[in-house]
């Protein structure tokens, strides 16, 4: 998914709690699904940013020879300006676009 062309508003929003145990019917439960795909759009964020970092990674830089790189910094302001990870897997989570797997079901099954 691309995070990057999301609109999601940066700051706090009141949002009305029933929507969030709807659909698990308990919101401890719903936080940790949250949660997890929090931590997994936070991973995916971070490999991304370190793939785009490592083209201006030299071995060889010293203290003395290191400079003042604009494009990589613009490259950290923009993924500083991203919406949260939290606030994405909200949005993913109210939007029904993330998958539930239950292991206790699936044993029944």
């Amino acid at each position: 998914m691309d995070y990057k062309k999301l609109k999601i508003k940066k700051t706090a929003v009141t949002r009305k709690i029933d929507k969030f145990y709807e659909r698990t019917g308990n919101i401890y439960e719903t936080v940790a699904i949250i949660s997890k795909r929090s931590n997994q759009i936070s991973v995916e964020i971070k490999q991304e940013l370190d793939q785009k970092l490592e083209e201006f990674a030299n071995p060889n830089d010293n203290l003395e020879e290191i400079f003042e790189n604009r494009e990589q910094i613009e490259i950290a302001k923009f993924y500083e300006n991203m919406p949260k990870p939290s606030l994405i897997a909200i949005r993913e989570f109210l939007e029904d676009q993330i998958y539930i797997r239950k292991p206790e079901d699936e044993e029944v099954n």
